[in-house]
């Protein structure tokens, strides 16, 4: 029997319509001389982080652009050949640009875009272009960095939790983010990484979350994409994050803020690009700068003092005069990786394979 994630991604095109009706067999939706616009997700909509915020970016662009655009989706999508089926039958259906939101996608995507220079592909998370291929990333190193900051304050014990998903360098770059954040208010705190080794998977990370609960953190932060880790803590008596999405309702109590991103803006920009004929193939990598990235729904718990040194913090970001990457940084071996006053630029930044002091843990090999 084939397994259900795969019928999901082959046959069942979920095609929002204004009142998200989805659309049976593969359909997508239509509305006369509208351009249509496909997006990909690894995970479910309802997941409540990376695919979930991806979704709400779809559905807010729709809303603002009316009948000039008509949008669907397919959710889990496994990487690989389903991907690369997937993304070969949107083409064929006549969608003109498709989003692919998965950093396993990356090699699929090419392959069909190649295949169908007529349309325009972009692919978050990744670095590999071409003619009819963007790519496109958020920097959630400076969410995570803000989210520290807030770890900072409100931890009692200095000892902070962080439920790892896979070993690449975006999130690397996130546990050292969170750390330096936390360390910019308390120069002692440590960051404990347990490695889940999935973007997805509600059961494992629920496990790290109670094995960094028990071995002493009071404050957890994920760079996973569903809320199991915030629910833990509630249930726990802890504080964690939200992250990519606003995921206050999962723990009002444990949530200290939700380290989210808002896809809308680069949405909106590519969107309207195809539509006026400026489209061109590129990389984008956007941050609180562009409105990107931020903390959203900070717990009111908190004094007007700590959210004013927030509001601060994410203005210093906003205004390029607050770097997270600013030396001196150090390595957990006591090396300077960066100098003081020197910052690590966005090459650096992507090829990021070390843990700043303070770190707790290894990075698999």
């Amino acid at each position: 029997m084939l397994p259900l994630g795969f019928l999901l991604s082959v046959f069942l095109l979920c095609a929002c319509k204004r009142d998200e009706q989805a659309l049976p067999g593969g359909a997508v939706n239509s509305r006369p001389g509208a351009l249509k616009v496909a997006f990909v997700y690894s995970g479910p909509v309802s997941d409540g982080g990376w695919s979930y915020a991806h979704d709400l970016a779809r559905r807010t662009v729709e809303a603002e652009m009316g009948d000039l655009i008509a949008t669907a989706y397919v959710e889990n999508v496994a990487e690989g050949a389903d991907a690369e089926k997937v993304f070969r039958d949107l083409a064929e259906q006549g969608n003109r640009v498709i989003f692919g939101t998965s950093f396993g996608y990356m090699e699929p995507m090419l392959k069909v875009a190649k295949e169908f220079p007529d349309v325009k592909f972009a692919h978050a998370t990744g670095h590999k272009t071409a003619d009819n291929l963007s790519v496109y990333e958020a920097r959630t190193y400076e969410g995570a960095y803000l989210a520290g900051v807030l770890a900072g304050k409100a931890s009692k014990t200095g000892k902070l939790g962080f439920v790892a998903s896979v070993p690449i360098p975006e999130v690397i770059r996130n546990v050292n983010a969170f750390t330096l954040g936390a360390q910019s208010v308390n120069p002692a705190a440590t960051t404990r990484v347990v490695w889940v080794h999935r973007w997805f998977d509600m059961e494992r990370e629920r496990e790290a979350a109670l094995e960094l609960i028990d071995r002493g953190a009071d404050v957890l932060i994920q760079n996973t994409d569903s809320p199991a880790v915030l629910r833990t803590a509630q249930e726990k008596g802890v504080y964690a994050f939200g992250w990519d999405s606003d995921m206050t309702q999962y723990g009002p109590k444990a949530h200290l803020g939700s380290a989210v991103i808002d896809w809308s803006p680069y949405y909106k920009k590519v969107v309207n690009s195809v539509l006026d004929g400026t489209w061109q193939a590129g990389a984008v990598w956007w941050g609180a700068k562009q409105n990107m990235v931020r903390i959203a729904s900070p717990n009111p718990a908190l004094s007007h003092d700590v959210l004013l040194f927030l509001g601060e913090k994410t203005h210093a970001l906003k205004t390029g005069k607050l770097g997270v990457f600013t030396g001196p940084v150090v390595d957990l071996n006591g090396r300077e990786v960066i100098a003081a006053g020197q910052e690590g630029d966005d090459a650096w930044l992507k090829r990021m394979n070390f843990f700043v002091k303070g770190v707790l843990g290894e990075i698999p090999r």
